[in-house]
């Protein structure tokens, strides 16, 4: 099966307001910044990449990646994936910048998952919509139901799922990833950064499994 290019985007959008309005993606964790970070496994899994941020000096952030600002002033997340989707014009992989440890297996099943979908989210129980629509894939077939929602004034990052083909990865398979606090941790607070450079500093931050999936995989190594 030929496979449709895909653009990995990172979303920078938002005011940052819990964060002062400082650009926390530029924050680093383990030595890296955050945005690096993301940069990083989505071109792991993606064909390019493209920077949505209405910060003007966003350009110097990733020297090289396009930059869009939102089409829509002050339409939040929704906002993010409409000028995400109006650029490509391509299948697009979206990830929050301010997101440090999402892995790039996580993102290549949702990738893979858009074979047969619109959207494919991962599920998780720390998210009030049940479902993480910033770290998630999307298809062009999506935007003119999120263009429709805009005008409506529905600024739900999930409200025009009802509309398109959505696939969900369920909490048990993202599970498979590694703990799913760490792999949606979202670094919007002063406090959320100490948390996320705790991690990092320890033997396993680059590992997003469990204590439990390391023992059952080291067992496993083990035996064979």
């Amino acid at each position: 099966m030929v496979r449709l290019p895909c653009t990995g985007v990172i979303l920078a959008g938002g005011a940052a307001s819990r964060y002062g309005g400082l650009p926390k993606g530029l924050e680093r964790v383990g030595g890296r910044r955050i945005i690096d970070r993301v940069a990083d496994v989505l071109r792991d899994v993606t064909d390019d990449l493209l920077l949505v941020a209405n910060d003007p000096a966003a350009g110097g952030w990733l020297p090289g990646v396009p930059v869009q600002a939102d089409i829509v002033p002050n339409a939040g997340g929704l906002g993010g994936i409409h000028a995400a989707l109006h650029r490509a014009r391509s299948p697009v992989v979206i990830v929050a910048w301010d997101m440090p440890f999402v892995p790039a297996p996580l993102l290549s099943r949702l990738r893979i998952m858009g074979d047969s979908a619109d959207v494919a989210v991962p599920e998780s129980d720390s998210s009030r919509r049940g479902v993480e629509p910033l770290c998630a894939y999307y298809s062009p077939a999506c935007l003119p139901f999120v263009e429709q929602s805009l005008r409506d004034g529905d600024l739900r990052v999930v409200g025009f799922h009802a509309n398109v083909r959505v696939a969900r990865l369920p909490a048990d398979a993202v599970s498979a990833f590694g703990d799913p606090e760490l792999l949606f941790m979202n670094v919007n607070t002063p406090d959320d950064l100490a948390r996320a450079e705790a991690h990092a500093a320890t033997a396993h931050g680059g590992d997003h499994r469990t204590q439990e999936q390391r023992q059952d995989d080291a067992g496993g190594a083990a035996r064979r």
